[in-house]
Order: structure tokens, then sequence, then C-alpha cells
């Protein structure tokens, strides 16, 4: 869009409004949708002009991006402290190792619980106040740890599980940002990042392992100068800033605040109006519950394949990812100490694995993506357990890990691109959260495979063959178009 086609629209708490108050002003402003052929999916009656969304910069772009992989890596930050806490914490508490566990496994109930109530909510209050929330659900979940009481038994069991559980908001950031990327990349101007969105968004979905990393490091140096509160109230400075720069310089979405006009309309009893308005940008508006929406004909299947592969995948990401050290210890026979250096270079290998899994996504499809990335890691696991050699041991632990976790930014991407922009956030999220079940069952699937076969014949058939089952899955998603508007 030409500044001259641009529409003079006076800024106000970051939403593009017009003096002129009339219902409909807010959209109909916007300028003919003329040569725009990716705005011309569905075809609007003849009496009906066409309108086009007005579009994001290069520099809006590329602050969507940093503001998005500065959330993600925060919120995960966050949630690695945990697991890398824990010891402490338990120390400090008074726990037994069972109890300790016992807090983990309803933490990730707590966890489940709230990440789905936040997909609705993201389709309620926009993209930009979505990540408020999460990010902002982050920085209370870090402080309030930092403050729980130690020794008041059951209290301070209950108040671990319910802080805890508040990381849920966290981790459905990444969802958030997959939501509010896809509707970002379809109207760029910098058609490099419009032609190689998934390339991108990998870049901001490797938050995760830099994440981890810079929860480790920030453990190993800072853990034994100011303890684990002091930790805890580290992580929640730079989630706090966040939310204050998220909310003055991130830019809602033309799609959402669309959706939010035509919501507008039908509430104040404007019905043709507001259809219009969707026929103008050749959109589709329904005001059914978006939790309904993605159960609809039409998406119902790719809910229901989506939510079983990432629950059956997290089987691998469970053991392969979160209990990486145990498994070299336990199955290999590595010592703790080389362990942990070894997924330390594993993982900065992993970061990669989402910006290929990325790129790859947007020339063979991500639906492809995932499920050739899924099989091999499978394949590499299964390798790595029954080899000896240290370097090959090494070598097919990356390899899986690579492949294992790099497909989520092709998955998370295709998510997005499965679903209408009034539920696009739900859908999304729900899927996400799906990660939980996946986690506590797959947690319980390899403690009693453990206790009745070992380590590594447990790692083998929950974790590598659950990996393998889980790109099996994939081959079931319904194919979907890549969003371009």
């Amino acid at each position: 869009m030409t500044s001259p086609e641009r529409p003079s629209v006076p800024r106000q708490d970051h939403v593009r409004r017009h003096e002129d108050t009339s219902p409909t002003r807010h959209f109909e402003e916007m300028s003919p949708i003329g040569h725009y052929p990716e705005n011309e999916l569905v075809e609007a009656p003849p009496e009906v002009v066409r309108r086009r969304f007005p579009t994001f910069t290069r520099r809006q772009t590329n602050t969507a991006m940093a503001l998005a992989l500065a959330a993600w890596t925060v919120a995960v930050f966050d949630y690695g402290l945990f697991g890398t806490l824990l010891p402490a914490m338990q120390q400090d508490f008074g726990w037994s190792a069972s109890r300790a566990y016992l807090v983990n496994t309803l933490i990730a109930v707590g966890t489940a619980v709230v990440a789905f109530g936040v997909g609705p909510v993201i389709d309620r209050l926009g993209r930009r106040r979505g990540m408020m929330t999460t990010i902002g659900g982050t920085a209370v979940a870090s402080a309030l740890t930092s403050v729980i009481p130690a020794h008041a038994g059951a209290l301070t069991t209950t108040a671990v599980v319910g802080v805890r559980s508040l990381g849920g908001l966290g981790f459905s950031e990444q969802s958030v940002n997959a939501t509010y990327l896809n509707e970002v990349f379809s109207l760029t101007e910098d058609e490099r990042k419009k032609k190689n969105r998934g390339f991108w968004y990998g870049i901001v979905q490797g938050g995760w392992p830099l994440g981890f990393l810079i929860s480790s490091a920030l453990a190993l140096v800072l853990l034994d100068k100011i303890g684990w509160r002091g930790m805890y109230l580290v992580a929640a400075v730079p989630a706090l800033v966040l939310v204050v720069l998220i909310g003055r310089k991130l830019q809602e979405s033309p799609q959402f605040e669309l959706h939010q006009q035509m919501n507008r309309l039908k509430a104040q009893g404007n019905a043709a109006e507001a259809e219009e308005l969707a026929a103008a940008y050749g959109v589709e508006h329904v005001t059914s519950a978006p939790i309904a929406r993605i159960f609809a004909p039409g998406l119902r299947r790719n809910t229901i394949v989506l939510s079983l592969a990432w629950i059956i995948n997290f089987f691998g990401i469970n053991i392969f990812s979160v209990l990486g050290s145990s498994v070299l210890a336990n199955a290999k026979g590595v010592q703790l100490s080389t362990a942990f250096w070894m997924l330390i270079i594993i993982n900065l290998g992993a970061y990669f694995g989402y910006i290929f899994h990325g790129w790859l996504g947007d020339r063979i499809g991500r639906k492809n993506t995932i499920v050739i990335g899924w099989l091999i890691s499978g394949v590499a696991f299964a390798v790595m357990l029954a080899v000896e050699n240290t370097a090959l041991i090494v070598l097919t632990y990356a390899i899986g890990l690579f492949f294992l976790v790099g497909p989520y930014a092709a998955i998370l991407f295709y998510m997005g691109e499965c679903y209408p922009t009034d539920c696009r956030g739900t859908g999304t999220v729900i899927i996400g959260a799906m990660s939980q079940p996946g986690t506590i069952i797959g947690g319980f699937l390899f403690t009693a495979a453990a206790a009745a076969w070992g380590t590594g014949a447990a790692a083998l058939w929950v974790g590598a063959l659950g990996t393998c089952l889980s790109g099996v899955l994939m081959l079931f998603a319904k194919p979907v178009a890549r969003l371009e508007h």
C-alpha cells in the first residue's frame, strides 16, 4: 500500500480508529483491493466494492518478530527454571523425591487447565493483549514463586502447584505468536518474509532452546550467589519489561480489528452491515463460540488429528528433551556432568532445527515437513539407544532432537493456517495445550515401563516409538492453504 493510498488513521491504544463514528467507517475508508490477488479468495457480489487490509511495514514486521521472539524466550526461561531449580526447592521445602514428582505432575495438570482457558481469551482480547496476558502471567508466576513459604506443609505444596500452574499462560505464548505472525506475514510489505514466512517463524520459535540455555547458564552463574528465590525474581524482570514494550510497540492485526468491528456491528443489530463488510474484505464472519467453531465441519478433523499428534509426540519430548540427562545417564551410562555438556551442544544444534524445518515447510509443505521430521527423529533415537560408541551416541541424539523439536516451527505455523480469524487463537492454544496431557500420560507410561524393563527399553518403546507414531498420525491431517489475508 503506497502512502497516498493509506487512509489517515489517528492512532489510539494501538488500534486503527477513524474520527467518523459511524459503524462501518472504521474499515470502509481503506482503499479498494484493486491489484492485490491474495485477498481475492472469496468472491464478493458485483455491487460490493472490494477492500484491502492495511499492511505491516518492514519496520512493524521486524518489531513484531523481535517482540514475539523475546516473549517466547522469556516464557521458556521461566518454564525451564522450574526443572533446573527443583532440586534446590525440594531441599528447601523438605520434600521427598516422590513428593517432588507428585508436585510436578499436579503442575502439569494445572498448566493444562490454564492453557485451555487462554485460547478463547485470545480471540476475545486480540493478539496484542493476548501476548501481554501470556507474558504478564509469566511475570506474575516468577514473582510469586520467589515468595512461596517453606515448611508450611500442605500450604507450601498447594502454593507451588497453584503458582506454577500460571506457567500455562507462558507456555501458551508460542500459540499466540503463531496466531499473530500468521496474520502479520500475510499482510507484510516485506516480500522476503511473506514468501519465506515459515523460515522467519522458525527463528522466533527457536526461543524454546534459547530459553532453556539461558535458564541453565544463569543458574550456573547465579544460583549459589542469590539462591533459587533470587533466580525467580531475576526471571520476573524481563517479563515485566516486555509487557510494557508490547503494550507500546506492538500493532494489532487488521484481521482481528475487522473481526472485532463486525462483532460490534452485529451486537448493535446491524447484521446486514457486518455481512457487507465481511464480503468487501473477502472473509467469512460467524459469531459461534470459538471452542465450538474448532470442532465444526471442515475444521474438526485437523483439531482432532493435531491434538492426538501433540499428545503422543510429547512422549518423546518428555523423555528425550526434558529428561535427556536421565536417559543418557541411566540408559547409556554417561556421567551426569558429561551428559550436561553433551546436552548443551545438542540443544544448540536443535535451535537450527527450528530454522531448517521452517524453511523446509515453505518448500515442500508444512504437513510433509512434520511427518518426515518426526519419523527420522524416532529412528535416530532408536539407533542411539542401540549404539555404545560415545561419538555415535552424541551424533544420533543430536539428529533425533534436531528432527524432534524442529518440526514444531512447522506445526505451530500450520495450526495458525488451519483456522479462520474468529477461532485461530482458540485452535492454536487448545492444540498446544495438549502437550500437558502428553507429558502426564507419557510420564506415567515411561515410569511404568522403566520399572518393568529398564530405562533404555522404556525410552525405546514409549519415546522413540511414540515419536514415530505421531509422525504417522500427521498423515491424516487435512492439507490447508497458507494464509493470504
